[in-house]
């Protein structure tokens, strides 16, 4: 099967680049992969998204951009891209279950997960009181106790600016020292909201009726365990960016992220563009994903114009 343009991964960046694509008659083919919607599909209320002005559950928000899409004349495959060949053009994609697409060009927005901890309550409860975004939900812990998880300087940040909300944030870190680089560190040591559990191994996060209630704790030092209570708990252990199927094939920063050329949503390959989380390390929200989806359509439809692709 070939097509003019695939697109990998359908969040926010994925489907708003498909509705660009459909709406200029290029009838892209968006691959959905394992988790459709991607991260806002784990997420109850969005209220930082313009034009709800009541909010939007995240499975609401992206079911209306796939509906959109459709609407359009996108195609869309459920499916995982396990690897892809991107030596020479026309590129080609498998998917998992045999189907073999070759594309003119591709668009990646495969995203990124957050790291988890990997103890019990904790998948359980996303969305439920533990959250991998402060500026997404600190919002709805106003006065109320919350936990950061982490010590590098995204843990440091997330916990000054829950501050804004919370009655207390405590961070909690299994080691004794923090990651974070020194000016994080002073700047959040001399928050008086914030209080510190370091050397503190997370062992299981506790819940009730209403949503979480707290953080078990291994006191690394004593031996002793501790439930630190708490209405929300944040991770803020980094995140990973979905690029193995790529196998190396386009350069990345330390942490995995796709380089794009600046002000642009090309890679190192042409007629390869990337958009949001998996290229985007900083702001990491839907509204920006949704942006760079459209750079990267605008970007990929004047390719193909270039290379007399259109037709």
């Amino acid at each position: 099967m070939h097509q003019k343009a695939v697109i990998i991964g359908t969040g926010p960046a994925g489907l708003t680049a498909a509705i660009y694509l459909a709406r200029a008659s290029l009838s892209p083919l968006v691959i959905e992969g394992i988790q459709p919607g991607g991260q806002l599909t784990t997420t109850t209320e969005v209220d930082n998204f313009p034009g709800f002005p009541d909010g939007i559950t995240g499975p609401e928000l992206m079911d209306n951009m796939r509906k959109q899409a459709l609407r359009f004349g996108a195609n869309i495959l459920s499916g995982r891209v396990t690897q892809v060949d991107l030596s020479k053009r026309p590129f080609t994609l498998f998917v998992e279950g045999g189907d073999e697409i070759t594309a003119d060009s591709v668009i990646i927005s495969t995203g990124a997960t957050a790291k988890k901890l990997g103890i019990t309550g904790e998948i359980e409860n996303i969305g439920k009181g533990v959250s991998t975004c402060a500026t997404c939900d600190g919002f709805f812990f106003r006065n109320k106790k919350i936990i950061v998880v982490g010590g590098g300087d995204t843990a440091m940040e997330e916990a000054q600016f829950l501050t804004r909300f919370a009655s207390e944030v405590r961070v909690v870190h299994r080691r004794a020292q923090l990651k974070a680089s020194k000016i994080m560190q002073d700047h959040a040591r001399s928050n008086p909201k914030i209080a510190w559990s370091l050397n503190q191994t997370p062992l299981e996060v506790t819940a009730g009726p209403n949503g979480v209630n707290g953080l078990k704790v291994l006191n690394n030092e004593t031996g002793e365990t501790e439930l630190l209570e708490a209405d929300g708990i944040f991770l803020a252990i980094g995140h990973q960016p979905n690029t193995a199927f790529l196998n190396g094939q386009l350069p990345t920063d330390e942490q995995g992220y796709l380089y794009v050329q600046p002000g642009t949503s090309q890679t190192a390959i042409p007629g390869v563009f990337a958009c949001g989380d998996v290229q985007d390390r900083i702001y990491r929200q839907a509204i920006t994903s949704a942006g760079s989806g459209c750079m990267a359509a605008l970007d990929c439809e004047r390719f193909l114009s270039e290379h007399d692709i259109n037709e």
